[in-house]
């Protein structure tokens, strides 16, 4: 009988489905902060505590759907907090009517208790302060800003190091280095011997395999390296079908292009295993790090070069029994380089005076099944990004390139509009072509902060950057709706990505500009 799944699980089953059980766990306990219950705020809620001391209003009614005629008059972070827990009664949501300010200037130990922050429409003044909390405590930070048509928002989250980034295609076959138990089984088909049936459904794994060895054989033990000689590969191939459609043989075909790239540690895997946290391990090191140096341990000597062997196939023609037969031999290599990085973990987990059972098999597992996919992110802390090292000269030739989808004039603009804020006042309910001039003078102002020369700074502004600092003027400093779900759906999903360490987050600005239905992301 098939197992019936819990509730939960058939609840969750589409989340299961993506980030499978140890994800659906890391977001179950996670506990989020939401700072400023915006439009855009609201749209991203999910597990959190609601610091906001405003009140409800016709215009927040008019803007965000969590809200009705009912709720003005009333906390706008308890009214939504309300309403958000209908949605699933498994969540749990708290609101505080303290402002972010105070929190933050008076009370930054509240924070504490938070594994993730979400800020909407912070100052950058009280987001540096935010952000000095969180690099602290290590906990991640998103800011979120979104007026008009545009929005964007920024990422600090530390070190980030992502085993499972669920790669399209992780199929590691081993076509130019075979292992010896499968060239063992390569070598028990005899193609000239069989009859048209069993030669339609040998696995074309072997199909190659067996031919490589035939072209070696002519070629000096040499691949076909070159294009043509590829095609010539193709030919030999062609030439020895049964018919002009054996399914087979024209997947065996159609994988020729694998051997454009020979196994071994791609490069920016090679850069991770090279770097001095997998260098230097000690009791404190992450176990991301700690079996990353078993990796490179196990490939400059059991693996002779080669990383631990994923044992995937993709799916073929074959019959039943030479496919499971050769899913067995492929699963036995990988069971047998994971046991020997699983021992070689055991043994830096003693050097530093941990258990030799400290880090999950399955973890283990899973970094030798993804090795060759893992990724590192080192994000920017916002101080280096504001005050310490701004990306001046990229920054510069960003907004000199004339590609109407680069949306990095967004950036400078919203933080020209926090600068206006700051010695102006709201952007709501002001003369526009006063609006324009004072934001065209901020503009200028922020230009020159990043450190572009005061010269240059007023011709972007008065040339490049003009039309949009219009728009800003003209969207009153209003959020939209649809732009508000929009933004509120593409932070949901890089928070999903930080919490459960799966699949690649952005890298650390992402910006959308709803005018001309552009995302861009940036490293500043």
């Amino acid at each position: 009988m098939t197992a019936i799944p819990d509730l939960k699980a058939q609840k969750y089953d589409r989340q299961l489905r993506l980030w499978a059980a140890s994800g659906q766990a890391a977001l179950e306990n996670a506990n989020v902060c939401l700072l400023n219950a915006t439009t855009t705020g609201t749209e991203i809620l999910k597990n959190l505590i609601l610091p906001d001391n405003a009140i409800v209003d016709q215009k927040d009614v008019s803007s965000n759907f969590f809200l009705d005629t009912s709720c003005i008059g009333k906390s706008k972070s308890l009214a939504i907090v309300e309403y958000l827990r209908e949605l699933n009664e498994d969540v749990k949501g708290h609101h505080d009517e303290r402002s972010p300010e105070y929190l933050i200037v008076e009370e930054p130990s509240f924070f504490d208790q938070f594994t993730m922050i979400i800020a909407t429409s912070l100052s950058d003044t009280l987001a540096l302060k935010l952000a000095s909390i969180c690099e602290a405590a290590n906990t991640p930070l998103f800011l979120v800003k979104c007026l008009g048509f545009t929005g964007m928002f920024r990422i600090q989250a530390g070190e980030n190091t992502i085993i499972e980034t669920h790669p399209e295609n992780f199929s590691d076959l081993r076509l130019d280095m075979p292992f010896p138990a499968f060239l063992e089984y390569v070598k028990e088909f005899d193609f000239d011997k069989m009859d048209s049936s069993e030669h339609g459904h040998v696995p074309f794994l072997v199909v190659l395999q067996h031919y490589l060895q035939v072209w070696k054989a002519a070629h000096d033990g040499k691949l076909p390296a070159s294009y043509s000689e590829r095609n010539e590969f193709k030919e030999l191939l062609k030439k020895d079908m049964r018919s002009y459609d054996e399914e087979n043989f024209e997947e065996a075909i159609s994988h020729v292009w694998r051997l454009a790239s020979t196994s071994g540690v791609p490069s920016e895997l090679k850069s991770i295993l090279d770097d001095p946290s997998c260098e230097n391990i000690t009791k404190d090191s992450t176990n991301f790090w700690i079996i990353a140096r078993a990796i490179r341990d196990f490939v400059q000597n059991e693996g002779s070069g080669l990383l631990p062997l994923p044992g995937k196939l993709p799916d073929m023609k074959a019959d039943t029994k030479g496919y499971v037969r050769l899913q067995q031999i492929y699963r036995q290599k990988a069971i047998e380089d994971y046991e020997a990085v699983h021992s070689r973990v055991q043994g830096l987990l003693t050097s530093v005076g941990l258990l030799s059972d400290a880090i999950d098999s399955r973890e283990i597992e899973e970094f030798c099944k993804f090795a060759s996919h893992v990724k590192v992110i080192r994000y920017r802390r916002l101080e280096q990004e504001y005050l310490t090292e701004p990306n001046t000269t990229t920054i510069c030739q960003w907004l000199e390139e004339s590609d109407p989808q680069n949306n990095i004039v967004h950036y400078v603009i919203f933080r020209a509009a926090d600068l206006f804020v700051k010695e102006h006042g709201s952007l709501k309910g002001r003369d526009e072509e006063e609006t324009v001039q004072l934001l065209e003078d901020c503009t200028t102002n922020v230009l020159t902060s990043i450190g572009i020369p005061n010269n240059k700074a007023v011709a972007l502004t008065t040339d490049r950057l003009k039309p949009y600092i219009i728009n800003f003027a003209r969207y009153n400093g209003a959020e939209l709706p649809n732009i508000a779900s929009l933004m509120g759906g593409l932070v949901a999903q890089e928070v999903i990505k930080i919490i459960t360490r799966q699949y690649i987050p952005v890298n650390n600005t992402c910006i959308y500009d709803g005018m001309n239905a552009t995302t861009a992301t940036y490293v500043l």
